[in-house]
């Protein structure tokens, strides 16, 4: 009984090895057949013979200026955790080992530079260390990504304009280079502060991707993003206002910013509840009397618009 168990643990060690050189061979010979791809690879792939890794002290010696500019970045501080061996450490930790590069004078094309690669490329390195985080998780299924928008489009290493997250600029300004629409409802009537720096894009929008539209920030329908904020909003209510429930913030006010009070989509407020409230129509019912002459502003009655505890015609 006791050799078959032996005799098992020995096939299993056995089997675990080969699963272990096969998929280093694969790996050897998918650099061999194209450099390019291989170099997508995230630096935990490459070979960790420390012979290969010169130290970012030797970077530093052609490269003094950048060095300077890395070692006040966040970067700076992660990578000089010795855990993960030299394939994760300072510079080498994403351009790869030096050694080569260092031995052929500064041969470029002996270590990754990002310049040249692609966004795919550039973007497989950051994901290889941020790829686990819950902000850059859903990043490969976001519309950033599916736009060929890459890390390094928003981010920057060593020449960033913000520091906490390296950004090549400021927040809106950033967004407002490709987003060109939203920066024109920023500057309508009615806004949300974004440009006076009291909100930021980034409060309700997450750029590296979630899984709702838009990439919004909250599950499931995108408008709890809007009770972080607008808290007297949320409920839940005795009395719903459906529209609230079923299409959301959105079905009444547009979110960036509007020519009409209180970001809504029409500039009178009875033509926007009648867009819903039609009499004698279908249901619900609109109101019974004339508006032309009397209580144009539906809310001026029905206060409690988005929902309340007492009346079911939302009266306060």
């Amino acid at each position: 009984m006791i050799m078959r168990t032996n005799c098992r643990t020995s096939r299993f060690i056995l089997f675990a090895a080969l699963c272990f050189v096969g998929a280093a061979v694969a790996a050897l010979r998918a650099q061999a057949e194209d450099p390019q791809k291989a170099s997508a690879l995230p630096a935990s792939a490459f070979s960790v013979d420390a012979s290969k890794y010169v130290g970012s002290e030797t970077c530093k010696t052609c490269h003094e200026d950048i060095y300077n500019s890395w070692e006040k970045t966040p970067h700076w501080k992660t990578t000089l955790d010795t855990k993960g061996g030299p394939a994760h450490q300072g510079c080498e930790g994403c351009h790869g080992p030096g050694a080569e590069h260092v031995a052929g004078g500064g041969d470029v094309t002996k270590i990754f530079t990002f310049k040249d690669a692609s966004r795919q490329q550039t973007s497989a390195r950051c994901l290889s260390c941020h790829g686990n985080a819950h902000e850059q998780s859903h990043f490969a299924a976001s519309a950033h990504s599916s736009s060929d928008v890459g890390c390094l489009d928003c981010h920057s290493p060593h020449h960033a304009k913000e520091s906490e997250h390296l950004l090549v600029e400021s927040q809106p300004q950033l967004c407002y280079g490709c987003h060109t629409s939203e920066k024109a409802d920023f500057a309508k009537p009615y806004h949300h502060r974004v440009n006076e720096g009291l909100v930021e894009c980034n409060d309700c929008h997450n750029p590296h991707g979630t899984g709702v539209l838009r990439q919004v920030r909250e599950q499931p329908n995108g408008d709890a993003v809007c009770y972080k904020c607008h808290v007297d909003k949320q409920g839940p209510f005795v009395y719903e206002h459906v529209p609230v429930k079923t299409e959301g913030c959105s079905s009444c006010h547009t979110p960036h910013g509007s020519s009409n009070p209180k970001l809504l989509k029409v500039s009178l407020t009875n033509m926007l509840c009648l867009q819903c409230h039609t009499f004698p129509g279908v249901s619900p019912a609109g109101p019974v009397h004339n508006q032309s002459a009397k209580y144009q502003a539906c809310t001026m009655c029905h206060s409690q618009i988005h929902g309340s505890n007492f009346s079911d015609v939302f009266f306060k």
